[in-house]
């Protein structure tokens, strides 16, 4: 089954662009129909998401407060408060 940009970001979590970006770099596979890409469900599954080389990534070691503690998901933290609202 084909997906679209928007559909491929959702079930990576990640922006549209970096799709995009992904695509015009030949990191993920993708025909084009008329003004838009469609990626197969195969191509996104196969794709290896190194998280390393993703900007914003933190060296090993960063995960963890001084006491040793994991660090909170900051990011998910805001999502929950916005749902509040």
């Amino acid at each position: 089954m084909a997906m679209t940009v928007i559909e491929v970001a959702r079930r990576t979590g990640r922006d549209p662009e970096t799709v995009r970006r992904w695509i015009r770099s030949g990191k993920l596979r993708a025909s084009k129909v008329g003004l838009q890409h469609l990626i197969e469900e195969e191509d996104v599954r196969s794709m290896q998401l190194d998280t390393s080389s993703l900007p914003g990534a933190f060296p090993a070691g960063w995960g963890s407060t001084a006491t040793g503690e994991p660090m909170p998901d900051v990011v998910d933290l805001v999502r929950e408060g916005r749902r509040g609202h």
